[in-house]
């Protein structure tokens, strides 16, 4: 009997697993993919739960891979759900519950799809699904650890689809093909402290501060590029920590985050901002620091054998023909693409993370033949 992707999803939506609790998500998919044969293994890492499974031969080269997370977002206030955030019930052809849409229904579906598949028509290869709860926190021991894990154990995929949220309106309308990298900088400027009344015997960070951070706004990062829209530069705060009206502050404080396309890398962007800052500290005699963190590096999976096929199975089960885009925040998929070609499709994404998340559920087992399309195809080829 093939297995149902809307019962799984209720399952898995009543397992309380905000980040970075497992809430028995992944002891509930261990069991059921071990019931159709896949070797399951935890690949836990400083308190984070993961879940590696794969069915076929280890190190086959015709070895098809899924990464999803099962861990979620706080409720926020439970006060304002008119139904149960973890109570995965039903209303309108909706089912409610934090992580219905991001992104348990995704995991749901391509569990049911690659279980199918091994169970009723077994494969000439291998298929894998790498499972994190660490998507939503800090993400440095979910994937990454599945992925260094895999790398110590001789375990690879030769092509991966992260099924993540992707299509903004319907069902099959985009897929992402990459993403761009995200940069954040912390400046901190410091001056003299004083009084306002004698500014002669002070030096006002404040007005530095904001000279750097008006050449870093204004500056046009590129143009875009075959894939990606233009880089951008956000300035998300500028702040003295002074109540006073009378006190020149000792400091001043602005964080900035790029996101940037494939004519960037990091290292690039980040030498560039330190250069803006040294000739601001040069033009006003304000001394200036710059810490940095980087999300991830901008990748292209280009059009060919991995976009094709997961775009022309879209297309066959929906009659849509997805966009190829680059757009949306960061993903797992940066870290993915260091292993191996990565793709991302998924549910309709409007309502992930709010108040009242929500699926429409005939969009998941429409999901899974569209995963299970997939995997057909890849394994005909």
């Amino acid at each position: 009997m093939p297995t149902d992707p809307v019962a799984l999803t209720r399952r898995l939506v009543r397992c309380p697993s905000v980040t970075p609790e497992e809430g028995g998500a992944l002891e509930l998919l261990a069991g059921e993919l071990a019931a159709a044969g896949f070797a399951c293994t935890r690949v836990d890492r400083n308190g984070t739960a993961n879940l590696f499974a794969r069915w076929g031969a280890k190190g086959h080269p015709r070895t098809f891979g899924f990464n999803g997370h099962t861990d979620v977002v706080p409720v926020g206030d439970a006060a304002a759900w008119t139904m149960d955030p973890f109570g995965a019930e039903e209303a309108g052809g909706w089912l409610y519950g934090r992580g219905a849409t991001d992104m348990k229904s995704g995991v749901a579906a391509f569990a049911a799809a690659a279980i199918d598949l091994v169970t009723q028509a077994p494969p000439d290869g291998a298929v894998i699904l790498a499972i994190t709860g660490d998507e939503e926190g800090p993400a440095k021991d979910g994937t990454v650890a599945l992925l260094d894990w895999m790398a110590a154990e001789g375990e690879a995929m030769a092509a991966c689809l992260v099924g993540e949220p992707t299509c903004p309106e319907t069902l099959g309308d985009m897929m992402k093909i990459g993403r761009r990298g995200s940069v954040s900088a912390f400046f901190t400027a410091s001056g003299i402290q004083g009084h306002v009344a004698y500014p002669h015997k002070t030096a006002n960070p404040v007005p530095a501060m904001a000279k750097l951070v008006d050449r870093l706004s204004s500056a046009v990062l590129d143009a875009g590029s075959d894939h990606f829209d233009p880089s951008t530069l956000a300035v998300t705060t500028f702040d003295t920590g002074n109540p006073a009206t009378n006190v020149v502050p000792a400091s001043c404080r602005a964080t900035v985050n790029i996101r940037f396309n494939d004519l960037h890398d990091s290292a690039g962007l980040v030498a560039w901002m330190a250069q803006e800052m040294g000739q601001v500290a040069e033009e006003t005699g304000i001394g200036f620091d710059m810490t940095t963190a980087v999300s991830g590096e901008s990748f292209l999976t280009p059009p060919g054998p991995l976009v094709d096929l997961v775009a022309q199975a879209v297309t066959a089960e929906t009659g849509v023909t997805p966009e190829l885009s680059t757009s949306g925040g960061t993903s797992d998929a940066r870290f993915v693409k260091d292993h191996c070609p990565v793709v991302e499709f998924g549910l309709v994404g409007h309502r992930m993370h709010q108040v009242d998340e929500r699926v429409e559920i005939a969009q998941i087992p429409q999901l899974k033949a569209i995963y299970s399309r997939i995997l057909t195809e890849y394994f005909a080829q």
